[in-house]
Order: C-alpha cells, then structure tokens, then sequence
C-alpha cells in the first residue's frame, strides 16, 4: 500500500488542530500526517506530542518563530522525499479545505502527478470571503495564467496534492517566495517539469475570524514573480528544476 504524507503549517491552531488530524487518519489508512508549528503559543505543538504517544502517523517539526508558509512546506517537502513517502498534500489547519476530499485526490494520482483543489474550475467556489477578496482573487488566477502560460484557473490554491516524481523533480530549495508566490511558482515548476496536472473543484470556506493575512507586501511580490515566471518562460522555464 502506498503512503502519503498531509502537511499542514501551524500557527495558533489548538481549536482545530486534533480534530482536522483525527478525521485525516480515519479517511484514509495510507495517510500520515506532519504538522511544522511556527512555535504557536497557544500550545499547539504540545497537543500533537500528546497525540504521538498514542499514534505512530503523527508526525512534528517545530521551528522557533513565524517563518513563512513557502518555507514550511518547502521543509515539509524535504521530510517526505527523505522517509519514502508516495505523495503529499498542501492542507490548511482550519477547515478551509475539506479533509473529506482527500480521497478523491489520491485516486487521480494513477493519472496524475499535481492534483489541486480548484475554487475556479467550475465558476467561483467560496464561502465566507468579502466581495473585495474575491474579485481580487479570481482575476489575480486570471492574470497570473495569461502571463505564466500556465493551463490552470487556480493557482494560488493552498490544497494539492504532489506524486513524489513531482516532489523529486523541483529543486524546493531554490524558492524564496511565501504565499500565493509559492502556489504559482510550485504550480508552474511542476508544469514546466512536463509532468500532468489536474484540477478537481473543491468548495473552500474561510473560517478564520478577523482580517484576512494578504498583505500588500503577499500582493506584491505574486505580481512580480508572475512576470519574472513569464521571463523564464521565454527561456524554457526549467530554472526551478532539479538537474
């Protein structure tokens, strides 16, 4: 049977954290899960240790401060290719994606080496968001594929799901970008490695209470990136790929 690894970043997550990983062990007898903690002071990682002593598919990396979400699966990443994993998903800690769905990812990975769960690809699926985020969004998607070249409606989705052949194809250590930077620039390496992705809609809800976490400097820094990706583009677009 193969194995697949979920990795979710943390930060203040203890409302949610044992019981997104619970319904994730219980759906799917292949999955283990990985939680990289940004050193939550609400006392997050202590509830994974107290979780470990009871079950050996729960796994954590802590580090000493908020390091970013790139930086994390970056390390997540890493932590699956080094102990044998088949494949590993990009998740949210809080809800916003569906533990539910992770079958249905699993199942395309026959055909498929990145399955990302699309709040585009079947008009516009999402909960909870403010018009302003929203429009800011979805022609964000628009713009950064027109210019990227790259076929598909959301990119900056935060759930995916990577074959190893995908993880094994990109060199991770040579991102240095956070965010919805890293969706597209993950996105667009694994494309530009010819390999097949394919998109699946999911429903996303925001759950998170207060002010969203896109800043102007996250804005910002997609936009350039999405030209600096044109560029490559222009120039075979493998800087990003293993040798």
């Amino acid at each position: 049977m193969q194995k697949g690894l979920v990795i979710i970043p943390t930060y203040n997550e203890s409302s949610n954290i044992e019981k997104i990983i619970n319904i994730i062990l219980a759906v799917s007898g292949q999955l283990e899960v990985l939680v990289i903690d940004d050193n939550s002071p609400d006392n997050t990682a202590q509830i994974i240790k107290n979780m470990q002593k009871n079950n050996a598919r729960i796994h954590l990396l802590t580090r000493p401060g908020k390091m970013g979400l790139g930086t994390a699966y970056v390390m997540g990443f890493d932590f699956a290719l080094k102990n044998g994993y088949d494949y590993a998903f990009e998740m949210d800690a809080d809800f916003s994606h569906d533990p539910i769905e992770l079958p249905n990812f699993i199942n395309l990975l026959k055909e498929y080496d990145l399955v990302i769960g699309s709040r585009y690809v079947q008009g516009i699926s999402v909960v909870n968001w403010p018009m302003k985020r929203l429009i800011l969004s979805f022609f964000a998607c628009i713009f950064a594929r027109i210019v990227t070249g790259v076929p598909v409606k959301d990119l900056t989705s935060g759930f995916k799901c990577y074959s190893r052949k995908a993880l094994g194809s990109v060199d991770w250590q040579k991102f240095h970008v956070g965010g919805y930077g890293f969706q597209i620039q993950s996105v667009f390496s694994v494309y530009k490695a010819g390999l097949k992705i394919k998109e699946i809609p999911i429903i996303f809800v925001e759950r998170r209470s207060g002010e969203s976490k896109m800043s102007k400097r996250i804005i910002w820094e997609a936009f350039w990136l999405v030209w600096k990706l044109r560029i490559l583009s222009i120039f075979n677009g493998k800087r990003y790929l293993k040798k």
